[in-house]
């Protein structure tokens, strides 16, 4: 048995692969007793049941996975005090703990959470951060009580919100910040040199769970407004628009702050959702205010294209995309 002090009795809580990055660098520092995730749900042609990325990595690394349907059950609750855990680690795992299983680490329930609270408090902070155009987002790590991310934090790290940032790139940086992070404060916790400090009363805002709905432009918003929508939907559930009837999908795009290539003078009857050019460069496309620069697309059934290829199969001279 290790002799170092910092070295904790862990449980792991998480479900999607944005709690992996968290689960295997716990797994290089501390003992992880148990790992919980989702059931395996049914997914793709024929839905065959799927195991989680958690439970793939747990079963990788050798843990024991429970996947209960809930936390409700009392012996879910005495296996938690069984454990004997320093802490439980909770990473997007998608289900209510219950008062009981929150209390029974010796230092709580840590979640890593993808925003700066109290800001984004919820199940979609990255996604709603780029759709408010907020310049910085971060990590914060706060120990878990029966409110919605209400709990105390315990440490915070902000990171900068790139113009080209999509929800995937950001997705991906916060995961390996967040891992970084819980791993520094669960030491801190050990020596004693980390406390938990109230969240801030003012700044609360929700991250209200994105719906597949959300994802269709409306082209009469600001070009802004429109490419946040793009870049906060990569990779689900992709911005998309219509063309003749058919679905098409916007993978990436970009503001055209210039008039359009190609174009001298902009038309005076333009109206939002019209091409206004379609070159090497982008399909540039009307707004309400300003002009967005589409750079990548897909139509329904069709692979996704960079435009200069798209243009090559589907002439897009005089077209109008369909506003919401």
């Amino acid at each position: 048995m290790s002799t170092d002090r910092r070295r904790l009795r862990l449980g792991f809580a998480g479900t999607p692969e944005f709690s992996v990055p968290a689960l295997d660098a716990l797994a290089d520092v501390h003992d992880i007793c148990a790992v919980f995730t989702q059931p395996d749900r049914p997914a793709g042609r024929g839905q065959p049941l799927h195991a989680s990325p958690v439970k793939l990595r747990a079963l990788e690394h050798g843990f024991a996975v429970h996947q209960p349907v809930n936390f409700k059950s009392p012996q879910l609750v005495q296996l938690l005090r069984d454990l004997r855990l320093d802490a439980l680690v909770v990473v997007a795992y998608g289900l209510i703990l219950p008062p009981a299983a929150l209390e029974c680490p010796r230092f709580g329930c840590i979640n890593i959470h993808a925003s700066l609270l109290p800001r984004w408090r919820g199940a979609a902070p990255i996604q709603r951060a780029l759709l408010a155009g907020d310049a910085a987002t971060g990590v914060t790590i706060m120990r878990m009580e029966a409110g919605l991310d209400t709990g105390p934090m315990l440490a915070m790290q902000a990171l900068d919100i790139g113009a080209r940032d999509t929800a995937k790139s950001l997705h991906d940086r916060l995961a390996a910040l967040g891992a970084e992070l819980v791993c520094a404060t669960l030491a801190g916790l050990a020596d004693g040199a980390v406390s938990a400090v109230p969240q801030p009363a003012e700044g609360v805002t929700y991250a209200e769970k994105i719906l597949k709905s959300e994802a269709l432009i409306d082209w009469s918003q600001d070009a802004v407004q429109v490419g946040r929508r793009v870049r906060a939907f990569n990779p689900w559930p992709v911005a998309e628009t219509r063309l003749g009837g058919a679905q098409l999908r916007i993978w990436d795009a970009e503001i055209h702050d210039s008039d359009p290539a190609g174009v001298e003078e902009r038309p005076a009857a333009a109206v939002p959702g019209s091409v206004l050019a379609a070159t090497q460069d982008g399909i540039d496309v009307e707004c309400g205010r300003g002009v967005l620069r589409i750079l990548r697309l897909q139509l329904a059934g069709r692979k996704a294209l960079a435009a200069r290829d798209f243009i090559r199969g589907q002439p897009l001279s005089g077209a109008r995309f369909a506003t919401a």
